[in-house]
């Protein structure tokens, strides 16, 4: 593996990591509600990136390895939450809050798919 690669990688999570943050701040702020809304945010809007970006990136194929993995391995990769979706869904369950889990598990899942089917439709397009 080269360390172009690697710094491709890093670079992208960097800011990926910091866009969800900031991303996720501005959902909870902006609508006044808990933080599994913002992981809600996070993941459907990273699923569509991902999507977008990928399936336009692929059949286009004039992007460098170097690129690709900078958006979607490092940016995507680092601005999706799924760790903190699971981590929540398991404190909500814990908390009893099942109405809440439920509406975590299943807006998390179909607004991630619909998500990335979106981004697929618009990628075909470009």
């Amino acid at each position: 593996m080269q360390a172009t690669t690697l710094v491709s990688i890093g670079a992208g999570g960097l800011l990926g990591a910091c866009a969800r943050y900031l991303f996720g701040i501005w959902v909870v702020n902006r609508l006044g509600v808990g933080s599994p809304i913002g992981t809600l945010a996070v993941n459907g809007v990273g699923s569509f990136l991902l999507a977008l970006f990928l399936g336009w990136s692929l059949r286009q194929g004039v992007l460098a390895p170097q690129v690709r993995l900078f958006v979607s391995v490092g940016f995507c990769g680092a601005f999706t939450t799924f760790s903190t979706y699971a981590f929540e869904s398991v404190a909500l369950a814990r908390e009893g809050q099942w109405l809440a889990l439920t509406g975590n598990i299943l807006g998390n899942n179909l607004l991630c798919l619909a998500a990335v089917s979106l981004g697929l439709a618009l990628a075909s397009r470009l």
